[in-house]
């Protein structure tokens, strides 16, 4: 079975450059907040382009703390409206009702996945404080239009970047298109760890330090708690080793890139509608395809299909947030669009270290795939 992402083969690229980073970890006897995360984080915040970066546990904390920070500085209050894609994953909203905050669903733009710009701005009411922009499956948002409608009616914009390490608009990087961002740096990222990991970016001294804080017990200096702080802290053993694989970050989105050019030439089917970039972001860079997702009528059939030819895929949501369990209180809310896209999407295999025959494999097995009309 050609698996969907083949972590050992990404990491063991680096091994001995992983071993050794580790190795160091160990042998300083310093195991949190340690020169490895000090070192990441100015690092990742030169490579995003920002003035800060603040390590946390993982990414659904970076985002956590983005809106709690917010709070604490009295930028946001409980009940206060936050505009987030109705078909991102759960975190991203998580991330804005642990902190008694209200998330308004945006439908997306079918072409891109993100959040429909026409229908952003309808859902602004008196209420609303910020919008969640995700850049969904890698591709970047249209922050320049985003900022438009934020600064008319005085909003925060918060990035999640948690499938988009290194995508860029125009000029500038993702992390960096915002007042804060959030990224994860879970295993199967594009800049992945090897176990969770997350951080902030801004270039609000302010924001930083309350955030660095809040992740630390509330605490700048120890024993002295400023707030009711939580803990989570970016662990020096990832730091250290995201700090050997963000060297790779650059070279492993332009592969990305490449076979994703190569599926969109090569994948010919009637049954099988393939990814489309909106004509507003031209520029490839835009895109990091953490995700090549296709849509199918028949998506079922066609991942049985591809699994059948040995193609290991994986459904990047089978159940929208608001159809979870967890929110069943929006049970009566209508998100057709979300709900055509969570019910026909299918990601296939897409990394940097696929070979040739690999990327032809899965080509071969797409374009072999035929529906066979009831009688």
């Amino acid at each position: 079975m050609q698996p969907f992402l083949d972590l050992r083969k990404i990491n063991s690229r680096d091994r001995d450059q992983i071993l050794d980073a580790i190795s160091n970890v160990f042998d300083s006897g310093w195991y949190v907040l340690g020169q490895n995360v000090y070192e990441f984080e100015k690092e990742f915040a030169q490579y995003c382009g920002t003035d800060f970066c603040v390590g946390t546990g993982n990414g659904l904390d970076a985002l956590k703390l983005i809106f709690r920070a917010y709070c604490e500085l009295g930028s946001l209050k409980a009940g206060d409206e936050v505009l987030v894609p109705a078909n991102t994953y759960i975190a991203s909203i998580l991330a804005i009702t642990e902190n008694a905050l209200n998330p308004v669903l945006v439908e997306p733009n079918l072409k891109t996945f993100n959040m429909d710009l026409r229908k952003i701005e309808a859902s602004i009411t008196s209420k609303t404080r910020a919008i969640l922009a995700v850049h969904l499956y890698g591709y970047v948002a249209d922050m320049e239009a985003i900022h438009n409608l934020a600064k008319k009616h005085d909003l925060i914009v918060i990035e999640d970047c948690a499938q988009a390490h290194g995508a860029q608009l125009r000029d500038r990087l993702v992390g960096n298109l915002s007042d804060a961002a959030g990224f994860s740096f879970y295993p199967g990222k594009n800049l992945g760890a090897i176990g969770d990991g997350g951080a902030v970016t801004t270039n609000n001294i302010t924001l930083a330090d309350t955030i660095r804080s809040l992740s630390n017990y509330g605490s700048k200096i120890k024993y002295e708690n400023e707030f009711k702080g939580v803990n989570s802290r970016l662990d020096e053993l990832q730091a250290s080793v995201l700090r050997v694989k963000l060297k790779r970050l650059n070279e492993d989105n332009e592969r990305r890139r490449n076979i994703a050019e190569i599926y969109s030439t090569g994948i010919n089917n009637d049954h099988v509608i393939l990814p489309s970039l909106d004509d507003t972001i031209p520029d490839r860079l835009s895109h990091v395809w953490h995700l090549y997702v296709v849509r199918s009528k028949h998506r079922n059939l066609l991942s049985s299909h591809l699994e059948a030819n040995g193609i290991q895929t994986i459904i990047h949501y089978p159940i929208p947030p608001h159809r979870q369990v967890a929110f069943s209180d929006w049970g009566h809310s209508s998100f057709p669009i979300t709900d055509l896209i969570h019910e026909q999407v299918l990601s296939l295999p897409i990394s940097p270290v696929m070979d040739k025959s690999e990327i032809e494999n899965v080509i071969k097995a797409v374009n072999s795939f035929v529906v066979i009309p009831a009688v």
